[in-house]
């Protein structure tokens, strides 16, 4: 995974996206749910075949830490328990995982309640099934050289982005919040360098998740000043990522949207209970992968994919509004949110 918020990203790609189409993904839509493979599958005493349904889920970015849970389910076979024949795919080169799912190419995806929202009141039928990490672990990240412990020490320095409208109005919140303005701040396109280039070259600060970039800085040695989100405006602690797919999907075949959802949530409690051994299932999936980057990650991860929620995937109402009303009060949106339709707890396992 890149250091930054893929989400923001889409948040530009998905003003476009009405008629596009990631075709060379495959055609595996909600009207197309009946294609299967057979798969031999051990039976009591015997080995019986049993026709499987195939199904696509498309990661947000490369995969990382978020994405545990779905590998877990593939390769632990929870998904196959399920009757489901799971392949992890990751979008092509400029196109948004949030446009795949939901004109259909792709049944499922990694999303983020920001693309979701945006996306709502835009027309686009996006539901969030499935909160990944229960609270924001995101943040706005330095090294400590640049003396940055909170948001109005972003005045008179240099942040690196990817030139969405929602970044300055994240940080301008945040120094609004210590009278400060973010008009003091040099806000700049990164490109494609990753945080720790370009933090040595010409910024002074980004926007990281704190379990991929930062345990990654932990483990370089390089010490981080962190300003979260989350420590200064409880609006802002919105779910991302998540798991999501379309209305179509749902109201077509909302039994494939539960056993899809049932294996899930099985591969995400054994990252919970087995960090360790979830992280060896993703390295050995992803052999490209840091190692030791996605063991460390993982430690730190695991106990924060559920945290205090009843249940891994719960989300709240009151999250989804919190956030759609900072977005609207800061012109991010055109309309208001209708939060009810956005998210659903309603295929997430009773326990």
């Amino acid at each position: 995974m890149k250091w930054g918020l893929a989400s923001l990203v889409l948040l530009l790609v998905l003003a476009g996206c009405g008629g596009k189409n990631g075709a060379n993904t495959g055609n595996s839509g909600a009207a197309e749910n009946g294609g299967t493979n057979k798969a031999a599958e051990e039976g009591t005493g015997s080995t019986a075949e049993k026709a499987l349904t195939k199904v696509k889920v498309v990661l947000d970015w490369t995969p990382n830490t978020n994405h545990t849970g779905l590998y877990a389910a593939r390769d632990k076979g929870f998904f196959k328990e399920q009757g489901l024949d799971v392949e992890i795919v990751q979008p092509p080169e400029g196109t948004a995982a949030d446009t795949m799912v939901a004109n259909g190419t792709v049944e499922f995806g990694v999303g983020y309640q920001e693309g979701i929202t945006q996306a709502r009141t835009q027309g686009l039928p996006l539901v969030s099934i499935a909160a990944i990490i229960q609270h924001n672990t995101s943040g706005f990240a330095s090294p400590v050289s640049k003396n940055i412990k909170e948001p109005k020490d972003f005045a008179g320095k240099t942040y690196g982005g990817w030139g969405s409208p929602v970044e300055e109005a994240v940080i301008g919140s945040l120094m609004q919040e210590q009278s400060s303005d973010v008009s003091k701040v040099k806000i700049v396109n990164m490109g494609d360098a990753d945080f720790f280039t370009a933090v040595k070259r010409n910024i002074d600060f980004a926007w990281i998740f704190y379990g991929w970039t930062g345990v990654e800085a932990e483990l370089r040695g390089e010490k981080l000043n962190m300003v979260y989100l989350t420590d200064f405006s409880e609006k802002l602690d919105y779910y991302t990522p998540v798991l999501e797919t379309n209305e179509k999907l749902i109201a077509d075949n909302p039994d494939l949207v539960k056993k899809f959802m049932a294996g899930a949530s099985e591969g995400y409690k054994f990252a919970i209970d087995h960090p360790e051994e979830a992280a060896e299932l993703l390295i050995k999936a992803v052999p490209d992968l840091n190692a030791d980057l996605v063991r460390a990650s993982q430690k730190w991860l695991s106990p924060r994919y559920q945290d205090d929620a009843a249940r891994w995937g719960e989300q709240k109402k009151e999250v989804w509004d919190n956030y759609a009303s900072w977005m609207y009060d800061h012109k991010l949106l055109d309309k208001k949110l209708e939060s009810d339709k956005a998210f659903t707890n309603d295929f997430l396992p009773a326990s």
